[in-house]
């Protein structure tokens, strides 16, 4: 007989141990079991509550979207002008709650399933619909009509950033990746000033 009110906290060291796991080996390329046993349970139990290792993935993308959304509102909630808001969604990007080796790996591996899974494909769609909004938000007093267009760069700098850490070693530094896209949006905006 099943323990009650164990299934919250099964399903939560599940989709924690897929992004453990997919962080150590890098890839999709994980077995249930795997994930099962870093979880401390059976696969037949993995299995029970998700139905399939894409399952877990899935949930365990929706955990680190969760978690992101809620820094990203967090920090946008404490930010002051336009400008803070842009500063703060870029720390939220690169936290070391966000910016972390496995939630990189995971990343990487979420957009590679996107390609093929109509529900990866739609949170991705969720994920950088809400990231452009947000920026364009922030940028339309300080680059006008650019404002779109800025976005849109730095949402892929973002990307971009998140890409090139996969094929480092050593700890992310998210200081650096803000650093480096906070001088992208430094050239953008003057750049609009010269037009």
């Amino acid at each position: 007989m099943p323990k009650l009110g164990m299934e919250p906290i099964r399903k939560e060291a599940l989709v924690k141990a897929t992004i453990v796991e997919i962080g150590r080996v890098g890839s999709l390329d994980v077995t249930v079991s795997q994930i099962a046993k870093r979880a401390g349970m059976s696969s037949a139990l993995a299995h029970h509550y998700f139905g399939s290792k894409e399952e877990m993935f899935l949930a365990a993308m929706r955990h680190i979207l969760t978690l992101y959304g809620a820094e990203v509102r967090g920090a946008l909630a404490a930010a002051e002008g336009p400008e803070g808001r842009i500063r703060a969604i870029l720390r939220a990007s690169f936290s070391p709650g966000n910016f972390r080796r496995e939630a990189v790996s995971a990343w990487l591996n979420f957009w590679v399933l996107a390609q093929s899974v109509p529900e990866a494909k739609r949170l991705l769609a969720v994920y950088q619909g809400r990231l452009q909004s947000n920026l364009v938000a922030a940028l339309r007093p300080l680059a006008g009509r650019r404002a779109v267009e800025i976005a849109e760069s730095l949402g892929a700098l973002i990307d971009g950033l998140y890409l090139r850490e996969v094929l480092k070693s050593g700890p992310p530094d998210g200081a650096v990746a803000v650093a480096f896209a906070l001088r992208h949006l430094e050239a953008e905006l003057e750049q609009g000033v010269g037009e």
